[in-house]
């Protein structure tokens, strides 16, 4: 039998601030209240899978993990078809 999720107890996993703001902002309509990574002073673990779907995964599976409840993560880069798809899941390193 799944489980419900009670209200208040969803982890966005996320530091960037604002994509935890958009994650969260899903949850208002369905009266799920979040609390973000970065309130709970939960570490940023290394993401180094090969796809965005496998990053978010990671995020929000050391995050459920380290705070005992259920998390949610996002994952998402720049793929540019003329070099090859890249910088695609790397697209953090590219940045400054």
């Amino acid at each position: 039998m799944p489980r419900m999720l009670q209200a208040g107890a969803l982890i966005v996993a996320s530091h960037n601030p604002g994509k935890a703001a958009e994650l969260a902002d899903l949850f208002v309509p369905l009266g799920i209240a979040v609390e973000r990574i970065a309130d709970l002073a939960l570490p940023a673990p290394e993401e180094d899978a090969e796809t965005f779907e496998g990053n978010a995964a990671i995020k929000a599976r050391a995050a459920a993990i380290a705070a005992g409840r259920p998390a949610v993560a996002d994952d998402s880069g720049l793929v540019v078809p003329a070099l090859g798809g890249d910088p695609g899941v790397r697209s953090k390193r590219w940045s400054p």
